[in-house]
């Protein structure tokens, strides 16, 4: 069996993870890693594949799994998607998932690529979950309750403020879908609390939820990377009231992701043309092996 190449582009928190998971895949080997540093101070894990700085510089890549910042994603993903090589990413901005689709299917159409996006747990596997759940009782309400845990979207967010040394956005369930968002931030020497705590609360990743911003002397001394989700639905099955459906999940934040990234990667060389989400791609094309023995195994 051929084996799927992967190339995992950035390396950071989930960077490292999605290489475990890779590792841990059969079907598939690692191309190489892309760091905007290229192999400048390589780390020692790293020692046995290519450390570019470049995508360009890897031979024979099939798929690119994004480990950057949600708002970087796009440019990286046209890019790679361009030069026929597929991508998936972890962008977590629920409201921009629409655009970010009809974007990235033009490159994808024009290129004959595939791209899976927002794939992480959430969005990702849970929107399989909500999915489903609505499926099973069309009528009536979801509740998504996060945490309490650390979120890897809104601490990168935070960190890339302007006088923000280090950051941790954890957030806290309030209960029916409603969170309230405690950050802890070390500052850069000279910085302002007060003009921090206002560029973080006017963020679109903030400025919907409750926020309260402390200043800490280490973030790391507070920091965990556990985290977790609740989903909820009460609703009706045909004319039958009352279905409760009830969904938890209890998670490393960092390694999960990294686990749907290499799931969504090996979907993505099973689609035709075209940029998904993950409530668009069979469940089964997300698994290894032959599709005859995954049915009588799990249907």
């Amino acid at each position: 069996m051929k084996k799927i190449r992967a190339a995992v582009v950035g390396y950071g928190n989930i960077g490292r993870f999605t290489i475990e998971a890779l590792e841990a895949s059969k079907d598939f080997e690692i191309a190489g890693v892309v760091r905007r540093n290229g192999a400048e101070n390589k780390p020692a894990e790293l020692d046995k594949y290519a450390v570019v700085k470049d995508i360009a510089e890897l031979k024979d890549v099939d798929v690119a799994i994004l480990a950057t910042p949600t708002r970087s994603c796009e440019e990286y993903a046209t890019k790679i998607l361009a030069m026929g090589i597929n991508t998936v990413d972890s962008f977590d901005i629920h409201t921009d998932i629409v655009k970010y689709r009809s974007n990235l299917m033009t490159v994808c159409k024009e290129h004959g690529t595939v791209a899976v996006i927002a794939a992480g747990w959430d969005p990702g596997s849970d929107s399989i979950v909500r999915t489903l759940m609505e499926s099973l009782a069309p009528k009536g309400l979801s509740y998504t309750n996060f945490g309490p845990g650390m979120s890897m979207g809104h601490s990168v967010c935070v960190r890339s403020k302007a006088g923000v040394k280090n950051a941790l956005s954890m957030t806290i369930p309030k209960g029916e879908g409603i969170h309230r968002r405690m950050v802890y931030v070390e500052l850069e020497d000279g910085a302002s609390l007060d003009e921090v705590t206002k560029a973080i609360k006017t963020d679109p990743y903030f400025a919907h939820d409750e926020t309260h911003v402390f200043q800490v002397d280490s973030v790391d001394d507070v920091r965990d990377m556990g985290h977790g989700v609740n989903l909820v639905r009460k609703g009706v099955s045909g004319k039958t009231q009352n279905q409760r459906l009830e969904f938890n999940m209890s998670i490393n934040n960092p390694a999960l992701t990294a686990q749907v990234l290499v799931n969504v990667a090996r979907a993505s060389m099973r689609q035709q043309s075209g940029c998904y989400t993950m409530i668009e791609i069979p469940v089964i094309d997300m698994l290894p092996g032959d599709r005859e023995e995954l049915i009588k195994k799990l249907v």
